[in-house]
């Protein structure tokens, strides 16, 4: 579907800056980052091109991920993308996955929240179309490229009679980035913890499809805390890591096929404060 307004698809190949040992060249494996720009899509873009990842960097600031790619040891391709037209977020990441060798993983990091105690429509909304709208786009885009994929390859094993091997690659691994704030509700940010509740329950809700579905697909949700980013809500912030420290979490959790990960890993003590306290004590520290 071609889109009526918003940012146009435009593919970009930035060339390797550095050498890559052509053995690793060899076993090059493709990771789509949308919200690569800046902040934890950023570092982890750097951290997967390190470990020899081609890297696909969807987000609006063409020029800043022309940046980024250009720095990166391993081939890079820039989709400019805004996630609140989600038509056209949808066209530019399958021209993105087009314009790459493969895609195994695909990161949904994009996101927007702001405080908000006023309850200002304009700010919600955003946050509504950034974290929920947007995120489903480009989730149910990246299944269906993940389980085409997976028909596509049964197709060609059963054509040539050859038959998936233990150590087979995955046919794709979703990881979609949430927050810890997911697990209450904010009265500073009502719609950015709501919408962050949505992404972890969407994720969880996948991950149950794909218990039943042919195609061998990891989902993997990530809920940080305090990141060292714009996204940081607040003032007495604490904890607070940086996004590369971030990325290197998200990096370990990818590689060993979790299904979910706090970060940093401490988080999950607060998580499991809010799911114990009754509402009406939590409504008191949050107040």
């Amino acid at each position: 579907m071609a889109p009526s307004s918003g940012v146009r698809p435009s593919i970009q190949v930035a060339k390797p800056a550095l050498a890559v040992d052509p053995e690793r060249l060899a076993m090059t494996r493709g990771a789509i980052i949308v919200g690569a720009s800046s902040g934890i899509g950023e570092a982890l873009a750097r951290r997967l091109a390190s470990d020899g990842y081609e890297i696909g960097l969807a987000a609006r600031r063409t020029d800043r991920m022309v940046e980024i790619g250009e720095a990166l040891p391993t081939k890079a391709a820039v989709a400019t993308m805004d996630v609140t037209e989600p038509d056209a977020a949808r066209e530019a990441f399958f021209e993105l996955t087009a314009a790459m060798d493969r895609v195994e993983l695909v990161v949904l990091s994009a996101g927007a929240g702001s405080i908000n105690r006023d309850l200002s429509w304009e700010t919600e909304r955003e946050t509504i179309d950034v974290n929920v709208t947007g995120f489903t786009a480009l989730a149910t885009a990246a299944i269906e490229y993940f389980e085409r994929a997976g028909i596509e390859a049964t197709s060609e094993s059963a054509s040539t009679d050859r038959r998936p091997t233990p150590d087979a690659p995955i046919d794709g691994h979703l990881v979609g980035i949430s927050s810890v704030a997911a697990g209450f509700g904010s009265p500073d940010a009502p719609a950015y913890n709501a919408s962050k509740a949505f992404v972890s329950r969407y994720l969880e809700g996948l991950r149950h499809r794909q218990a039943a579905n042919a195609a061998d697909v990891t989902i993997t949700t990530i809920e940080p805390g305090f990141v060292d980013t714009d996204m940081a809500l607040g003032e007495e912030l604490f904890w607070v890591c940086s996004p590369e420290t971030a990325a290197a979490q998200i990096h370990r959790a990818i590689e060993s096929r979790r299904t979910h990960a706090y970060v940093t890993r401490r988080w999950r003590l607060i998580a499991l404060l809010f799911w114990l306290l009754p509402e009406s004590i939590a409504r008191r520290l949050l107040s």
